[in-house]
């Protein structure tokens, strides 16, 4: 068992009811996580998850399955209201007030990545009920004795379920700064081999320090090997079985660091470490791919190494410039290359 990787599929909810679940991956129990973390929430058909906040992280949310009614308070008493669904995604701001509220006849599922190794929250019923009753009162003009009922405990409820109708505005499908149509939009990454779509400043506008990939690889592609300068990376599969080599500091048999996972799991890559994404089945893999920047950029090897001359590359590889490969020497990187070769054991 790799250091890099968590078997998410296998860990527990650590809060889980009728109405629905959380399942967090921070630091505390996976400890190879820097500045990032990933929460798996499943929430009932008819329930909701509060109204809460993260003093100390942005939430960036991917719907895996399911319909949801994302609603946002945030500064400038600004209000958002905006349906998501299998395929799309939200942002909540750090600090902003919102909630999910499953609005479809299925459980809804959803994976929240967050720029912070131990994202904390302040859920609307706690931070209610942590007030005296008097105070409540006042905030809205109302006796004592009319607010009694209210709840008076600090503990949050995390989820509950809807007591009235599902009320979804006409404006629910408008475009929103908050909501992104990743699965809709065309491939950065488009070949026979797989593809890949993105979420990231440049093209929403509304992320600050997080970005995604979402990525696909036949059973006939493999992602090349490849080192990202400036961001860290944390994966989650979804569908299919790959395999990972991640190099690490260092130049014995404990710095190569390969692992196989599939779908509920996911890894993590430290900054500027070198690794690749291997389909070792013949369906399609499917991953998302979370960054700790806005933009996520990287350096590969097809186009990295093709920077250098055979003269120089040869000797670094190990031979001379007459026996090395006639390897293509492209201006730019492939990224998801033909894995020609079988899969080795």
């Amino acid at each position: 068992m790799s250091r890099h990787c968590f078997r998410l599929s296998t860990l527990a909810p650590q809060d889980q009811g009728p109405c629905g679940g959380r399942t967090a991956v921070t630091a505390s129990n996976f400890p190879a996580l820097e500045g990032m973390s990933l929460y798996k929430l499943s929430i009932e058909p008819g329930c909701f998850r509060e109204p809460h906040w993260h003093p100390n992280a942005d939430e960036m949310g991917y719907c895996t399955r399911g319909e949801v009614l994302v609603t946002i308070f945030s500064s400038g008493n600004r209000h958002d209201v905006f349906r998501i669904s299998a395929g799309q995604m939200y942002l909540a701001p750090s600090g902003s007030l919102h909630a999910i509220e499953n609005i479809g006849k299925e459980t809804a599922e959803i994976v929240a990545a967050f720029n912070h190794a131990e994202p904390e929250d302040f859920g609307l019923s706690g931070s209610v009920g942590c007030f005296k009753p008097e105070v409540i009162g006042n905030t809205w003009g109302l006796k004592t004795s009319e607010v009694s009922m209210v709840t008076q405990t600090p503990k949050d409820i995390l989820y509950g379920r809807s007591d009235g109708a599902i009320e979804v505005p006409a404006t629910a499908d408008y475009p929103n700064p908050f909501k992104f149509p990743v699965e809709a939009m065309p491939p950065l990454i488009a070949n026979e081999y797989g593809s890949a779509r993105i979420a990231r400043a440049d093209l929403w506008p509304a992320l600050r320090s997080q970005s995604m990939f979402s990525l696909r690889i036949e059973g006939t592609g493999m992602r090349e090997p490849h080192w990202h300068p400036e961001t860290a990376e944390m994966g989650y599969c979804i569908a299919g079985r790959s395999r990972m080599t991640i190099k690490l500091p260092g130049d014995g048999p404990e710095s190569i660091d390969t692992y196989e996972f599939g779908p509920g799991d996911m890894y993590f890559i430290p900054k500027a470490y070198p690794h690749h994404i291997e389909n070792l089945g013949s369906d399609e893999l499917r991953f998302l791919v979370f960054f700790d920047r806005a933009v996520g950029m990287d350096i590969g090897y097809t186009g990295g190494i093709a920077a250098f001359p055979r003269r120089i590359v040869a000797p670094t590889l190990g031979t001379t410039a007459a026996a090395l490969p006639s390897y293509p020497e492209y201006p730019a990187d492939l990224l998801i290359v033909a894995k020609s070769n079988p899969v080795g054991i």
